[in-house]
């Protein structure tokens, strides 16, 4: 069995490292903070001490941090991961980071011996939690096949995406894909709720309608309910938004919807804090408008009320080979 290495246990690591340990993988775990580490070491997680040293005892090393810059740290500094890699090894970036970031490293590590891999998640907290999330994994087909137990424990549908940085793109794309869903949701209700239409109604005639979308399904329930809460915050929306222009920009793409959906939410960022959830981007038409858009029966949070299955991969269609 591999013994598996996870730095950051964030909203989203936290939760993938969770499903490693409840699935009895050999686990050392480590995070600057240590409220985040004591409960895993209490279930039988070791704790780790450098990471470094955490590259020098396990067989695949997982970060998963907030920003490219904390993925540079905890690989590069001193007692940093790069250290401690050899031969044979697995460094597997989570994070939603930058493909060109992701290059740099990977290069850094494969002169260590190492494989790089960049496989980060997609499909929300609840999903994690109950290791029901889509990963996509960039990297050399055989480095998949060593990493695939891994992923399959961490996630449902797992996608081999192409070389190392191909999933990294695809990360920022669908990350950009369903902020601009939540924006036109947004609008949505508000008007829906100005034009004097029953919001929980409102609610179901997107859900079964041309109008519906994973989005709809799950962060549309936070709104009306009013919590706003998907663990997920307007700082890191700007850092998606951003990753997915430069992806356009490298690939000379003249993006016209971004810089609007980069406007609004640099706006949210500055009127209600970095670390406010993204959904209450709803907020600024609320307040232009008077409105409240809340309705009875909606929960708090988002549960998967799927039971968790054995991961497996996808296989994308119609594909030459």
């Amino acid at each position: 069995m591999n013994r598996v290495g996870f730095i950051g246990l964030g909203n989203v690591g936290g939760k993938l490292a969770g499903s490693l340990l409840r699935n009895g993988v050999d686990l050392t775990v480590r995070d600057l903070d240590e409220e985040l580490v004591r409960p895993f070491v209490d279930r039988g997680a070791k704790r780790g001490e450098s990471p470094r040293a955490m590259a020098q005892n396990v067989d695949i090393l997982i970060t998963c941090l907030p920003s490219p810059a904390a993925s540079s740290v905890v690989m590069e500094d001193r007692d940093g991961a790069l250290e401690g890699l050899a031969e044979g090894k697995i460094w597997a970036e989570m994070s939603t980071t930058d493909e060109a970031e992701v290059h740099r490293l990977g290069g850094l590590v494969r002169r260590t011996g190492a494989s790089p891999v960049d496989c980060p998640v997609s499909g929300g907290c609840h999903r994690a939690a109950t290791g029901n999330i889509a990963i996509f994994a960039g990297c050399e087909r055989d480095t998949f096949e060593r990493m695939l137990p891994v992923l399959t424990t961490m996630g449902r549908r797992v996608l081999h995406t192409g070389p190392l940085g191909s999933a990294s793109i695809l990360k920022v794309v669908t990350n950009y894909l369903a902020t601009a869903n939540l924006l036109t949701l947004c609008e949505a209700l508000v008007t829906s709720k100005a034009a004097g239409m029953d919001m929980n109604i409102a609610y179901e005639a997107i859900r079964i309608s041309s109008g519906n979308s994973f989005v709809h399904e799950t962060e549309s329930q936070v709104i009306l309910n009013g919590s706003r809460d998907i663990n997920f915050t307007m700082d890191l929306v700007c850092k998606d938004i951003g990753l997915f222009g430069e992806v356009a920009k490298r690939s000379n793409v003249p993006l016209e919807l971004a810089p609007i959906m980069e406007r609004i939410f640099e706006d949210g960022r500055t009127t209600y804090g970095d670390r406010e959830y993204s959904p209450n981007i709803i907020r600024r038409l609320e307040e232009r408008t008077g409105l409240d858009i809340r309705a009875p029966g909606f929960p708090a949070e988002i549960l998967d009320d799927e039971p968790e299955e054995p991961g497996y991969e996808v296989a994308p269609r119609n594909t030459a080979g």
